[in-house]
């Protein structure tokens, strides 16, 4: 199939694209790397009178420290965020969650803003922000703004993005102190969409009880979820607080039945995947 007759434009700055997406509005998408848009635009799934090419923009795909943030520009490709040692090293759940995401073939072309626009309930970039609890970059011909990650997924490739707004850069946490991270998912095969993906930051003091504790849970509801932890801080951070923690977040959770998968099963994954990525991240705390 072919997509629907649009028209394409290339602008060469943000306050180019900004005022393309002000004259088409929610008539308007915006192409980034094109991994997700582009068979959705095939398959007809979308029908955009204008599409916005924002690949060759100025200044959108740079990595900068910005205070206890490492700001990554909306077209920065996976491959390029992956070969980035000072970004992997400082946001070491990206680092950990990257590899997930498609193949190869697709990180070289797909984006970190990009997926996070794209907002799949099971997509891996998503899914870290929101657990890190990193922020979106918003501009509009109204100015800029940022909204949390946790606010801006809403729904089922549905975000907090108004129409006229460009996403311009992500905004992620550098690693904590005395912090342990990690990450996995199951899928089908790997490179296909999570059935259920996990991701932990957790911090671990010196008596060995847990600090701080981000949770979660991709591919379970219809946007990355946080599952609520803050009962289980101060305790030991050993296997068993592990089990503990995962079993409340599948208990708590309200999984999504699809082909793939029913919510029982999922249920079932978040229980067994968690406590194995949670004592993942107990284990790594302290560690350089």
């Amino acid at each position: 199939m072919k997509p629907v007759a649009f028209e394409y434009c290339r602008p060469d700055s943000i306050a180019e694209a900004v005022a393309l997406l002000a004259e088409f509005g929610p008539d308007a998408s915006v192409l980034a790397g094109g991994m997700s848009l582009g068979p959705m635009l095939n398959m007809r799934l979308v029908r955009p009178a204008a599409l916005v090419d924002v690949k060759r923009v100025q200044g959108l795909d740079g990595v900068v420290m910005q205070g206890a943030e490492m700001r990554t520009g909306a077209t920065l490709r996976q491959a390029a965020a992956m070969r980035d040692a000072h970004l992997m090293q400082s946001v070491p759940l990206l680092a950990l969650a990257l590899p997930h995401v498609g193949h190869f073939q697709t990180r070289n072309r797909g984006t970190l803003g990009g997926s996070v626009a794209h907002a799949d309930p099971s997509s891996e970039i998503p899914l870290a922000l929101a657990t890190l609890g990193g922020a979106v970059e918003l501009v509009s011909k109204r100015g800029t703004r940022r909204i949390g990650a946790r606010e801006f997924f809403v729904d089922v490739l549905t975000t907090a993005r108004a129409p006229d707004e460009l996403l311009t850069a992500l905004l992620w946490p550098l690693r904590r102190a005395h912090s342990g991270y990690a990450f996995d998912e199951i899928c089908q095969r790997h490179g296909d969409f999570a059935i259920v993906a996990i991701a932990a930051e957790a911090v671990v003091d010196a008596n060995g009880a847990l600090a701080h504790l981000a949770l979660g849970l991709g591919g379970v509801e219809a946007r990355p979820m946080l599952a609520d932890t803050a009962a289980f801080l101060g305790r030991t951070a050993d296997g068993k607080l592990a089990r503990e923690i995962a079993a409340a977040a599948a208990d708590a959770a309200d999984p999504m039945s699809d082909l793939k998968a029913t919510a029982d099963y999922r249920r079932a994954l978040v229980r067994s995947c968690g406590a194995t990525v949670l004592a993942a991240a107990f284990a790594n705390a302290g560690k350089p």
